[in-house]
């Protein structure tokens, strides 16, 4: 599954959760954010992942904590940029994706997947 696909499923999904979308793709210099989300008064950082084949591990287990800490960043330098959402509480959810493209897939949500460091 493309990156983009992915993306759109994971944002399909979380809308139907109820979630309302506030940024996708949001690129700063040593980061980007796949999905912003509102649920209800929480800013929601959304990481979504996917994997095609699970030889060396699914789609939730390639979010390392080099991979936290990118994300951490780039959602400190979004606030930055948002003041507007600084007073809301904030967490990190990942959306993984595991299947080949055209095939049964299996969606996961982990909401409040790891907090930032």
């Amino acid at each position: 599954m493309r990156g983009a696909d992915a993306e759109a499923q994971a944002l399909k999904h979380l809308q139907a959760a109820g979630l309302r979308l506030v940024a996708r793709n949001w690129r700063c210099r040593g980061g980007e954010l796949d999905l912003v989300m509102r649920d209800r008064d929480t800013l929601v950082f959304v990481e979504v992942r996917s994997r095609a084949r699970s030889d060396f591990g699914s789609a939730s287990e390639t979010i390392d904590a080099r991979k936290q800490a990118r994300l951490t960043l780039a959602a400190r330098n979004f606030l930055g940029a948002h003041p507007e959402h600084l007073q809301r509480a904030a967490r990190f959810d990942v959306v993984a994706l595991d299947g080949a493209p055209g095939q049964a897939q299996k969606l996961e949500w982990l909401r409040a997947a790891f907090d930032a460091e």
